[in-house]
């Protein structure tokens, strides 16, 4: 796969789980690494692991007034920017009814606008590059709502609609868009979710708890990048409801109201 081989690649959210699983493997394919997230120290840690060249750039999704100057900063270290993989986002925990209206708007603030917007400063540069992949990670509640869930399903499906539609008209700048959807994946998405009065949930998922590895579905997300593909799926046997859900969708929501949100 030599073709990650001294290419620009800015990952958000890098400094834990799926992001930084996929900093490591890039950097072991030779790339360039800008890695991001509102974390500092912990990216340094990322970065330590990381054999190649590689640039620190906090970055925080709910400003993006500082979107533009970070683009700048990027191109002065590296001066293209061939891949950038929307990684960066939050999850929540808390049933519709109990959820405070601003939990929604900051979910919604964080995965769709921040990505959204870093993505719209991003564009420019592949677009006079006339080359270029846009990876955003979203999720399964990118494609069906789960308990507890609400706003993130929310914000992902508004995600699959952007980028669905960025993908059509970015074709003729030979610009790639990938959408990534993982299923349960042991990180630490759920102990970062916001509960319904936005303090932090603070618990284990028992789903991410039996999920894959970050390290399987960072390769799984490599894959699919080298083979440009539109929806790149990764999980366990989970990933079937998608097409129960399309084939079979009385079965699908018989089989969902029995699951838990935890």
């Amino acid at each position: 796969m030599i073709e990650f081989k001294s290419k620009t690649i800015w990952i958000t959210g890098a400094s834990s789980g799926i992001g930084k699983a996929l900093a490591i493997k890039f950097a072991n394919l030779g790339a360039n690494l800008v890695l991001s997230s509102r974390k500092e120290e912990e990216l340094k840690k990322v970065a330590k692991l990381c054999n190649t060249k590689t640039y620190i750039l906090t970055l925080d999704l709910e400003k993006p007034s500082e979107f533009s100057t970070a683009v700048s900063k990027v191109l002065e270290e590296f001066k293209t920017i061939d891949l950038l993989i929307n990684n960066g986002g939050i999850s929540q925990r808390s049933k519709a009814c109990e959820t405070e209206l601003e939990v929604d708007r900051r979910l919604m603030e964080i995965n769709y606008f921040g990505t959204a917007g870093l993505t719209k400063a991003v564009l420019p540069i592949m677009q006079k590059q006339q080359s270029g992949h846009i990876v955003t990670i979203s999720s399964l509640s990118g494609k069906f709502g789960f308990f507890l869930r609400s706003a993130y399903a929310a914000s992902k499906f508004a995600q699959v609609g952007f980028f669905e539609s960025l993908r059509l008209e970015e074709r003729e700048n030979n610009i790639n868009v990938s959408m990534v959807f993982p299923g349960f994946i042991k990180t630490n998405i759920s102990q970062n979710a916001l509960s319904g009065d936005g303090s932090a949930h603070g618990m284990l998922d028992n789903n991410q708890k039996g999920g894959i590895t970050a390290e399987k579905c960072a390769q799984d997300i490599i894959n699919g990048i080298v083979r440009k593909k539109h929806e790149i799926y990764s999980g366990g046997k989970e990933l079937w409801m998608v097409k129960i859900k399309r084939f079979l969708p009385k079965l699908f929501y018989r089989l969902l109201k029995n699951q838990s949100g935890t």
